[in-house]
């Protein structure tokens, strides 16, 4: 549901030349206030489309969990995928799951390892996105 409901709220995501803009059109890119030399860069800005921050974010709480092997149901579902992308989504979601335990292990807290993982996962499906054509 989750990737049905990114894709219809996207449409084309060829108008997205790169996975940053993809972030950036979500609003998972950090603020950034800069004078002359100096930039510094804080929270996440939070503009632009809201349901797909949102599926993104809940998506990533998921990572939170420890990593389980994909049942044969889910394997099922994915029958109509081309092998590469099931590959490179699987890759992804090792990434993701390694990623998420790093930055719990260096005590971040939640909400920011779930945001910060939203923003990866959002270049995996920009990417994945442009795989699947």
């Amino acid at each position: 549901m989750t990737a049905f409901s990114i894709a219809a709220e996207i449409g084309d995501f060829s108008r997205l030349p790169d996975a940053r803009s993809f972030m950036s059109f979500v609003g998972l890119v950090p603020s950034e206030s800069s004078s002359g030399e100096s930039v510094s860069r804080g929270r996440i800005t939070r503009t632009g489309n809201i349901h797909v921050r949102t599926l993104l974010v809940e998506a990533a709480w998921q990572h939170a969990r420890p990593l389980r092997p994909t049942s044969a149901a889910a394997m099922g579902d994915a029958a109509g995928v081309p092998a590469d992308v099931a590959e490179a989504a699987a890759r992804a979601n090792r990434r993701l799951h390694s990623r998420a335990a790093h930055l719990r292990g260096r005590g971040k807290p939640a909400n920011v390892v779930s945001t910060a993982i939203a923003r990866e996962l959002a270049g995996f499906v920009w990417a994945l996105a442009r795989m699947a054509g």
